[in-house]
């Protein structure tokens, strides 16, 4: 398993109450670490949340946790990236950490965004 979750902190994340079902959205991957949905404010055709299934935070994570949860979560982006046929094309991942990064939930997720030529970062 991934790490021990704060009751109070994952009861009022918005990821963890889609996991539970107590918001509905459309589960569009899920195995048994991580589920994915699309971003409610799309930056490109495909925008894709990659998200722990286990109420997480980035910077509260030791080491070899993190590196098990980051592979985990890149593994079935790339899974996804096929399901919809970017994967050839390519795609960008994306982990916004703390607020200066843009982050707006507090727990770890990526960003699968592709379905178009996207500029470069920088």
């Amino acid at each position: 398993m991934i790490t021990k979750s704060s009751d109070e902190k994952s009861q009022k994340c918005i990821f963890c109450m889609i996991r539970k079902e107590e918001i509905h959205s459309q589960i569009l991957y899920k195995d048994s670490d991580v589920f994915a949905i699309y971003d409610i404010n799309p930056r490109a055709p495909i925008h894709i949340l990659v998200i722990p299934l286990k109420h997480v935070v980035f910077s509260n994570l030791k080491e070899k946790i993190l590196l098990d949860i980051l592979g985990k979560l890149s593994l079935s982006a790339r899974k996804i990236a096929e399901k919809f046929d970017i994967k050839s094309e390519g795609y960008r991942l994306v982990i916004n950490q703390g607020n200066n990064a843009g982050q707006t939930v507090e727990h770890l997720h990526m960003h699968l965004i592709g379905g178009k030529k996207l500029a470069p970062e920088g």
